[in-house]
């Protein structure tokens, strides 16, 4: 009878201070289903377990050197995080939180588990607070620019639509009482934004993303 290999999470732990990262990396080992790396054996794939008192300048500098080298799985255990905080961490790409007092082994090991496999995890005041920033930055910031959370306009928006149901430039220009440049133009931006690669990669990617 052949034995089910269990697949193990592999995991990068990264701390403030010395004596936490021993603590944390001591009690992970007891644990079977991760593994710890160092910095030359994380991919792209490791999950980046970080401990901090709070989320400062050189955190945010590390997580974000993190970031343009593929790795985008980061779990947080800090002792605070800042209402100002949490949209920073989300934008870093943090995937879970949680506060050093409630950081068991086996909440950690779930946190890994949600960020590996591309979920978030947050502790339901966290979640509130960071719900609320949202809404006051879409009330705020974003509305009156005619933006929303997606990052798309309005008009960007049924433009997408649009082309997607088929429309070509012309039609689209006529049916929004638009020039043709115009159209053009939108498209373009949108392209540019997102980093795309044409109109079709734009209405892809929008549709992947459940933008439009």
């Amino acid at each position: 009878m052949e034995t089910a290999t269990l697949t193990r999470l592999s995991v990068l732990l990264s701390a403030s201070d010395p004596i936490s990262k021993a603590g944390v990396a001591a009690a992970l080992r007891s644990c079977h289903e991760v593994v710890l790396v160092n910095e030359r054996e994380a991919g792209s794939d490791c999950v980046v377990l970080t401990i901090a008192d709070r989320l400062d300048e050189e955190l945010i500098k590390q997580l974000r050197a993190r970031q343009v080298c593929g790795q985008t799985r980061f779990v947080l255990v800090t002792t605070e995080l800042a209402d100002r905080d949490l949209l920073v961490a989300v934008e870093l790409g943090v995937r879970a939180v949680a506060r050093r007092a409630e950081a068991t082994p086996d909440a950690l090991v779930r946190l890994i588990r949600t960020a590996a496999t591309g979920d978030a995890a947050l502790p339901p005041d966290l979640l509130g607070r960071l719900l609320t920033q949202v809404s006051r930055l879409q009330r705020q910031v974003l509305s009156p620019r005619g933006l929303s959370m997606a990052g798309l306009s309005e008009r960007e928006v049924l433009v997408l639509k649009l082309v997607a149901d088929g429309w070509d430039t012309a039609e689209i220009a006529v049916h929004l009482s638009y020039s043709q440049r115009t159209v053009k133009t939108i498209l373009h931006d949108v392209v540019n934004r997102f980093q795309l690669r044409n109109r079709t990669h734009a209405v892809a990617y929008a549709l992947r993303q459940g933008l439009i």
